[in-house]
């Protein structure tokens, strides 16, 4: 891992599979580190669309958000400063996630639109990517059941978003350490 690089692991949950048409219902993120830091929000939903699955998924609840989610802007500010809080002088955070396309979409989107900036820069590591060069597989064996019962055994997503960014955190520590050892 080079010197002025700072991992933080992100998850997302949402109403729908796009930004465009759907909302960011919460955020979990924490540093990838030996005692790592965390952070979660839960947003008011800024769209009414959503997609039954979506919320059965994450047992979040559009009217309940509505009513105690933090308004989008001021959820997303916190965010940023919490980055920038955690991620050491000199260093530059790196957005971490399992699948991170789908969890970056709606992060950069949100960021822009609320912050019109984003502090992760304009790039995201993905797990799923990682695993695949590490481990050299196939993509469709880059599950995140394959990935974890690979380092863990038995271990499924909560669909929580702080606790699968923990999770995913240890998971991609995991990596890291294999990695090294491999390459020493």
């Amino acid at each position: 891992m080079p010197d002025d690089e700072f991992y933080i692991s992100v998850d997302v949950e949402t109403a729908g599979p796009h930004p465009g048409g759907y909302a960011l219902l919460s955020i979990g993120a924490c540093t990838i580190s030996q005692t790592p830091k965390t952070f979660y929000a839960e947003l008011q939903p800024d769209r009414e669309a959503f997609l039954p699955d979506a919320l059965l998924v994450s047992g979040l609840k559009m009217e309940k958000l509505k009513e105690r989610g933090q308004p989008p802007d001021v959820a997303m500010r916190a965010f940023a400063d919490w980055v920038a809080e955690v991620t050491p002088p000199d260093h530059r955070p790196v957005f971490v996630a399992f699948n991170a396309p789908f969890d970056w979409m709606f992060v950069n989107e949100y960021f822009h639109r609320y912050l019109v900036h984003n502090p992760f820069g304009h790039s995201a590591l993905d797990i799923k990517a990682y695993f695949m060069g590490l481990k050299g597989v196939d993509w469709s064996e880059t599950s995140m059941k394959a990935a974890t019962e690979h380092y863990f055994g038995k271990r499924s997503l909560t669909h929580h978003a702080l606790r699968d960014a923990l999770d995913q955190a240890e998971l991609f520590s995991k990596m890291l350490a294999d990695d090294q050892t491999k390459n020493e």
